[in-house]
């Protein structure tokens, strides 16, 4: 463990926490906390995740904007938590998918990893759970606590354990953010 591993650990403590209460302020934390982060896993030969964290800053201000001026479909109404149809959980598991098998072969033959299947594989359901967050869609709970519960095991083989903890506290967190979005959901 670094600085930079302990300073990424406590911005994304605050961003998710600022998630789970739909705070915009959340969005900040995270392009501060993916911007370390990418140092972190690049350092630990970790390709997929340190892209993943130049997608995220990207994804974060698109959310930030969304939180703060996105609209519901159909509707002039601020956006707030809903769940996603048929068509959007298809694309999703396309995107899923697809991002997979792309990010696995790249990873395969251009980079040293010796992990790039699970990397892939996470880093394609962090971009879907991404986007399904900025667009207040519950269902990014649940992509969420399958990708952080298989990101503890991937950090404890790369002996990032302060970050192995961060994903456990995550998943902890996800459980509460479905409820609380669920709640919001109801009303």
């Amino acid at each position: 463990m670094n600085w930079l591993e302990a300073a990424s650990f406590a911005l994304s403590l605050a961003c998710v926490a600022c998630n789970i209460r739909q705070n915009p302020l959340g969005w900040v934390f995270a392009i501060a906390g993916a911007g370390l982060y990418a140092i972190v896993f690049f350092e630990a030969r970790l390709y997929g995740d340190a892209g993943l964290q130049l997608f995220f800053i990207g994804t974060s201000v698109f959310g930030l904007w969304q939180w703060l001026f996105g609209h519901m479909p159909d509707a002039d109404a601020p956006l707030r938590p809903r769940r996603m149809d048929r068509r959007a959980l298809a694309i999703a598991g396309a995107g899923w998918a697809g991002g997979y098998a792309m990010l696995a072969w790249f990873l395969s033959r251009h980079t040293n990893s010796d992990v790039p299947h699970i990397d892939a594989f996470l880093t394609a359901g962090s971009i879907v759970g991404q986007f399904a967050l900025a667009r207040k869609f519950i269902e990014n709970w649940w992509i969420w606590l399958v990708v952080d519960a298989l990101y503890i095991g991937l950090y404890l083989h790369k002996s990032l354990y302060l970050t192995a903890v961060l994903y456990a506290l995550f998943v902890v967190m996800c459980v509460a953010g479905l409820r609380q979005w669920k709640q919001a959901l109801a009303r």
